[in-house]
């Protein structure tokens, strides 16, 4: 009787120790929630700077018509690079559908690669892409410095560069418009000229 009392003991003794442990563990989540900013679009410092004219291309669309980007654009545009063979990329064109759909008033949306254009012509068939101007220009990307997918770039109608960078959620799509609304080239710009609290 004295040992089973001794073990519900040790029991309750190691239940409450890792309850105290949940709260310390949950409060130390929270600080650093607290620390952590909000991260935006992951800004790479190659190619033409944000605030910069970009280079101008009339491209061939293999969607039918031609693409502007740059000086000449009636619209402000958003580039995004992409590939057949990315799965992120893959992931992000409903993402892409709904930004063109909410923004489209203002915005146009520019699908670009490189590559073969057969395997291209191909991915725009099974992804439903046939509605978007669809570039295919390795000089577009090599203008842009391209290193990795998915990337894109925001224009405004001017095509001055307004914001820019790799692209792997909503949230960073999103950081790409609200840094073109305010006039930052990132959300990191952003924060960095807030002074501090």
């Amino acid at each position: 009787m004295t040992l089973i009392i001794f073990i519900l003991a040790v029991i309750v003794l190691l239940l409450v120790a890792l309850a105290l442990c949940l709260l310390a563990l949950g409060r130390q989540v929270g600080i650093l929630f607290e620390r952590i900013a909000p991260m935006g679009a992951l800004v790479n410092d190659s190619g033409p700077a944000v605030g910069q004219q970009s280079p101008p291309f009339t491209l061939a669309s293999l969607t039918g018509g031609t693409a502007v980007i740059g000086r000449g654009a009636t619209r402000a545009t958003l580039v995004f690079f992409l590939s057949p063979t990315c799965p992120v990329c893959k992931k992000l064109l409903p993402i892409i559908q709904s930004i063109r759909k909410a923004e489209g008033s203002w915005l146009d949306v520019v699908l670009a690669s490189d590559g073969e254009r057969a395997q291209h012509a191909r991915f725009i068939e099974k992804a439903g892409l046939g509605s978007y101007p669809y570039v295919v220009s390795a000089e577009l990307g090599i203008a842009y410095r391209v290193a990795r997918l998915p990337y894109a770039v925001l224009l405004d109608r001017d095509g001055i560069i307004r914001a820019k960078g790799l692209i792997n959620s909503r949230e960073q799509f999103d950081s790409l418009l609200n840094a073109f609304e305010m006039k930052f080239g990132s959300i990191q710009s952003y924060l960095d000229a807030q002074p501090a609290a």
